[in-house]
């Protein structure tokens, strides 16, 4: 049975609940740190909503698509290629993406995320798997401009607004074969599902935990696939994962 969570600001405050239907639960803590339900509801509408978790990083995958890889003219990797976002990158539902002065050339990349319900480190593939507490909508949002003539990715992936998420984590879905659309104002753009996958959620979070402690809360995105395409001020990005929901974000200039 699947169960929707999502975190929320209200008064400045930042809290997590359990959405029902058109209410939300509010609950002690985070869910996966323990968190109970208060018995306090409040109307889902016109809430607030921040990304699902509060993450002490983003680690993304490229090139996990195989039809992206051949968009990007990249070889199919033999093992995870990781970069990771800083987490003063994260967006949440409705918060604009700012397009930054720096770049021409910004791209929408839709994805699966997985929440991470666990330290996690040098985990082999069932312990990694039964730490994905949870999965959500992400746009991996790309200065393709930047990235193009750069070797590595952190300035292209990492400017503030760049890692949207949301717009809550689902529990009990399965994340092998699930339909990733993205569209841009109405017109889907990208089209894919996660069963395409070079490398699955659980092989992702084991490799990754060998290299770096996974902490309660963060999140890894597994990759886009094909059809990434430009961002411009004015558009609205929705990324829909099936299963989970819609994450929309409108697109604006850096001030």
């Amino acid at each position: 049975m699947t169960a929707r969570y999502c975190r929320f600001q209200v008064e400045g405050r930042a809290s997590y609940g359990r959405v029902d239907g058109n209410e939300v639960v509010v609950l002690t803590a985070a869910p996966w740190a323990g968190g109970k339900e208060t018995g306090l509801r409040r109307s889902l509408q016109g809430l607030t909503l921040l990304t699902p978790s509060d993450a002490s990083k983003v680690v993304c995958i490229g090139q996990n698509y195989r039809k992206h890889a051949e968009e990007m003219g990249k070889p199919i990797p033999t093992e995870p290629l990781l970069f990771t976002k800083p987490s003063t990158a994260l967006n949440g539902p409705g918060a604009p993406i700012r397009i930054p002065k720096a770049s021409q050339e910004v791209h929408h990349e839709a994805e699966l995320a997985l929440v991470i319900g666990e330290r996690l480190k040098n985990a082999d593939e069932a312990t990694a798997a039964r730490a994905i507490w949870g999965l959500t909508a992400f746009n991996d949002v790309t200065a393709r401009d930047i990235q193009r003539k750069e070797i590595q990715h952190t300035r292209a992936k990492g400017y503030d607004t760049f890692a949207c998420a949301g717009p809550w984590a689902v529990t009990g879905l399965s994340p092998a074969d699930l339909r990733v659309v993205c569209r841009v104002n109405g017109q889907v753009r990208q089209d894919g599902r996660t069963s395409d996958m070079v490398f699955s959620p659980a092989r992702l979070v084991s490799f990754i935990s060998h290299i770096m402690t996974l902490l309660p809360g963060d999140l890894v995105s597994t990759g886009t696939p094909s059809g990434v395409g430009v961002l411009v001020a004015g558009d609205t990005v929705e990324v829909e994962l099936e299963g989970i929901g819609t994450l929309v974000n409108p697109v604006e200039m850096e001030p």
